[in-house]
């Protein structure tokens, strides 16, 4: 397998478990900013796009511009999203009863990774993307049987479904160097050279996981400007 949705999870894991090993509870704090630093970025590419396609940012716009899909690697090992709506107006409400990146922080025994990842992420792609919009994330399924995620006045009418567009899609090589070099930009910018050892100890661990050809392509990252479409 390659790239996908639990390799992308697996990054931000280990960069929790790093950055809370070398500096406690402020690690944890720096994780929850990495990460809304990089939800934001998405959520600015997102918003970019269709800015120029003339699209107004409401929430129709912000499900059709959505960077990513299910890759055949989750679906195959059966661990893709399975999400139910218990409303669609005037918030539209989602149950996700099922989820890769829950599925990898729960197999890496990462608990608290994972909620304080997914508490955080979804509702700062949509800040990112229209800082009017509100999206909450009331629970999640590392602590509950299902994540609830709201979205206020989302607009929608009943049983509206929306198609992602496809030129849209970013492959999970993308994502995952965004989140190993957006991650690594915070942890450098706040711990200084102690935040570089956590960079390299996180590469490190990818690599031994992956490999040595997997961790050059995210490597070969590193220069890329995620802040544009």
């Amino acid at each position: 397998m390659g790239f996908n949705e639990k390799t992308h999870a697996f990054i931000a894991a280990k960069f929790y478990v790093h950055l809370t090993e070398h500096f406690g509870e402020r690690g944890k704090a720096a994780f929850t900013h990495a990460v809304r630093y990089y939800a934001e970025q998405r959520g600015r590419r997102m918003a970019q796009r269709a800015i120029r396609d003339g699209q107004p940012l409401n929430y129709e716009t912000y499900c059709r511009y959505g960077e990513w899909k299910n890759t055949k690697d989750v679906e195959e090992l059966g661990c893709s999203n399975q999400v139910t709506v218990e409303s669609y107006g005037p918030d539209y409400v989602m149950q996700i009863h099922r989820c890769p990146w829950h599925t990898q922080f729960k197999e890496m025994g990462l608990k608290d990774a994972g909620l304080a990842y997914c508490s955080v992420l979804d509702a700062s792609i949509c800040r990112g993307f229209n800082p009017d919009m509100v999206y909450e994330v009331p629970q999640t399924l590392h602590d509950h049987d299902y994540c609830i995620q709201i979205i206020r006045d989302s607009g929608f009418e009943d049983g509206q479904a929306v198609e992602k567009r496809p030129e849209g899609i970013r492959p999970f090589e993308y994502h995952c160097g965004h989140s190993y070099w957006s991650f690594s930009e915070v942890s450098a910018a706040i711990f200084g050279a102690e935040g570089e050892t956590v960079n390299l100890e996180v590469m490190e661990d990818f690599k031994n996981e992956y490999g040595e050809e997997m961790a050059g392509i995210l490597a070969g990252y590193r220069n890329t400007n995620f802040n544009v479409c």
